[in-house]
């Protein structure tokens, strides 16, 4: 009985850390579809705005030179996000190629100023020269 009892509970720590490697490589892979993996810049506008991407225990930032009056217009313009148009404005799916999937596997992307959650949506918010925004891929 002891046997088979120890022989239950190494099972199922072989399983627990299995799943735990399967978890950390899933985190990984999240940036083996990104567009750009290091800092970018981007246009020639009179306002530059830095918009930073986290995901999976990493980022990048994106300088972003334009003349557009509203964050989601200045990426959309670099093709920078992409998503579905709904009641509330652009729900983001895609940053930099990434995707989050809330329907697949409960993640979105969370839009930040300065550290800060915002109210409003990439296209609902006015930028200013020196501003900075954070996308971050959120579970």
């Amino acid at each position: 009985m002891k046997k088979t009892s120890l022989f239950l509970v190494i099972l199922v720590l072989c399983f627990a850390f299995c799943g735990c490697t399967v978890s950390e490589s899933n985190k990984s892979d999240l940036w083996e579809t990104a567009t750009y993996t290091e800092d970018t810049e981007f246009g020639d506008g009179s306002d530059t705005v830095e918009v930073e991407v986290k995901a999976a225990e990493r980022s990048i930032t994106f300088t972003i030179h334009t003349d557009k009056e509203y964050v989601g217009d200045a990426l959309m313009e670099h093709h920078l996000v992409a998503g579905e148009k709904g009641a509330y404005g652009l729900y983001v799916k895609t940053v930099n190629g990434i995707v989050a999937d809330y329907d697949k596997d409960q993640t979105y992307w969370e839009f930040c100023k300065n550290g800060e959650v915002l109210p409003t949506g990439v296209d609902g918010t006015k930028l200013a020269d020196g501003d900075h925004f954070e996308l971050v891929h959120k579970k």
